[in-house]
């Protein structure tokens, strides 16, 4: 069972992408793992960690 987050992210980035699903594919590919997936206020986003499990947000409006 993973480790739960221990710490909040000295720094969390948000990024847009035309195409959200290819764009967390292709980081997926390279390493980052997906949280969870949202659907709030018309925003779509995908939360995901990088391999040190810092958090980042890909987003499509």
């Amino acid at each position: 069972m993973p480790k739960g987050k221990e710490v909040k992210n000295r720094v969390h980035l948000d990024l847009q992408a035309d195409d959200r699903a290819a764009e967390v594919e292709r980081l997926v590919s390279l390493g980052a793992t997906v949280v969870h997936d949202k659907d709030e206020w018309d925003v779509k986003w995908t939360t995901l960690a990088d391999p040190e499990g810092n958090e980042f947000c890909v987003a499509a409006h």
